[in-house]
């Protein structure tokens, strides 16, 4: 009798102990529940508010160069319009699936003006028309004249390699709906790691030219 008894006891599991086959479904379900919180978490951020950039081509040196890795801020201009100097991410009207990486020189409003390498602006600010004093300029050797005056959604965009960039010269004005975001952050080559890379406020220096 004792014998039985024993057997019955070591066999019988007790109802406080959970059972090996619920552990494991239990901790896959909490993998699953981590994995579905993280894509929620970072999903509206990859889309919404940042993303990564690889610069490709020599259209903004020695500003970017190629390879270099940045982070786009695509939250900002849905709070405020773009500036003029902002380094800029967009999708390249002629093939949308296409990311190109350019400066903004024209504004909506403006009227552009280059004639050689000299770059003028004119709008009710500067209605005798402003010349652009551009230090990031890499290489702009004299082209033709052109002359652009861009509508309320439409912006001027060159690279600052300009012997080497496709922009708005040569494919016309940027759509607003088509920029992507700003050059937040370059995070590599570490020696170049920084905020706001190729930061230069063309507005400001413009009002302490006056």
């Amino acid at each position: 009798m004792e014998h039985t008894s024993s057997s019955q006891s070591s066999f019988t599991p007790s109802p406080e102990e959970p059972m090996g086959t619920p552990q494991k479904h239990g901790a896959l379900f909490e993998i699953l529940q981590f994995s579905v919180i993280a894509l929620i978490i970072v999903l509206p951020i990859r889309f919404f508010v940042a993303q990564p950039f690889l610069v490709s081509g020599e259209s903004m040196e020695t500003t970017f160069s190629t390879d270099q890795y940045l982070i786009v801020d695509q939250l900002t201009y849905h709070l405020e319009e773009p500036k003029r100097g902002d380094v800029i991410i967009f999708r390249y009207p002629k093939e949308p699936s296409k990311f190109f990486i350019k400066r903004i020189i024209g504004m909506p409003g403006d009227t552009v003006t280059i004639e050689g390498s000299t770059v003028t602006i004119t709008n009710p600010t500067y209605p005798n028309g402003k010349t652009l004093t551009e230090p990031y300029i890499h290489s702009m050797k004299p082209g033709v004249t052109i002359t652009e005056t861009l509508g309320t959604e439409e912006y001027f965009v060159m690279g600052d390699n300009r012997d080497k960039s496709s922009d708005s010269r040569s494919w016309g004005v940027l759509q607003r709906d088509k920029i992507v975001g700003r050059a937040f952050l370059r995070l590599f080559p570490v020696s170049k790691i920084g905020a706001f890379p190729g930061k230069y406020d063309i507005e400001e220096k413009m009002k302490l030219q006056e």
